[in-house]
């Protein structure tokens, strides 16, 4: 399909559009594996958190004792039984990661401090409508549902609606393409038909006068 075809006469295909990677491999189903992972591990956390009552802390804090208490009692039957100990990593963080890391963190947060700035003084109010609108809808759709049904339900969308789109492309742009003539045509055919009759009144009412 040409480019000059594509929804919004676009020049680079979905796969391009999330970044031509590992990410855009798993989010198009190129890693089916990883994706079916994904939405799997997903799945199965929503589940224990909606229907088990667990809370993220609680549900940490379980695993980590569960793990502390595996690793503590292999570790002393090792040492009992002369068997190697646990193969555990050497846990280090470098001064170059945390330093990159810090460096990253402190960019975003001066960036979005920046932003907060120019909002409360008033300098850029496109700025202002942007957020102030996102801001309304985070709260409207986070007073329908919860944090971790919203993530499942985001992820999910992710996951599916890019890849059924990349499968479907070529239907589905040149229904969009009818579409938007239809509508062009509609809006054309109310605009004479309305909006002119409403000027010609307007202008035979000012001629009156």
């Amino acid at each position: 399909m040409g480019s000059s075809s594509r929804l919004f006469n676009r020049q680079r295909t979905v796969h391009e559009i999330f970044g031509g990677g590992f990410v855009a491999d798993v989010i198009l189903w190129r890693q089916m594996n990883i994706t079916i992972g994904i939405l799997l591990v997903t799945l199965s956390s929503w589940v224990v958190f909606e229907r088990s009552g667990y809370t993220l802390l609680s549900l940490v804090s379980s695993v980590l004792l569960l793990l502390a208490v595996i690793l503590f009692l292999w570790a002393k039957s090792a040492a009992i039984l002369n068997r190697p100990a646990p193969p555990l990593p050497r846990l280090h963080l470098s001064e170059e990661t945390v330093t990159e890391v810090a460096s990253l963190i402190r960019t975003r947060l001066n960036a979005l401090l920046s932003i907060s700035q120019d909002i409360a003084l008033g300098k850029d109010t496109k700025l202002f409508l942007k957020v102030a609108a996102y801001l309304l809808l985070i709260s409207v759709v986070g007073g329908l549902t919860d944090f971790l049904t919203l993530g499942y339900a985001s992820l999910l969308i992710v996951l599916t609606i890019p890849a059924l789109y990349e499968r479907y492309e070529d239907y589905l742009d040149r229904y969009a393409e009818m579409v938007f003539k239809k509508s062009h045509q509609l809006y054309l055919k109310v605009d004479v038909e309305c909006i002119g009759r409403v000027q010609n009144w307007i202008l035979e009412r000012q001629k009156l006068s």
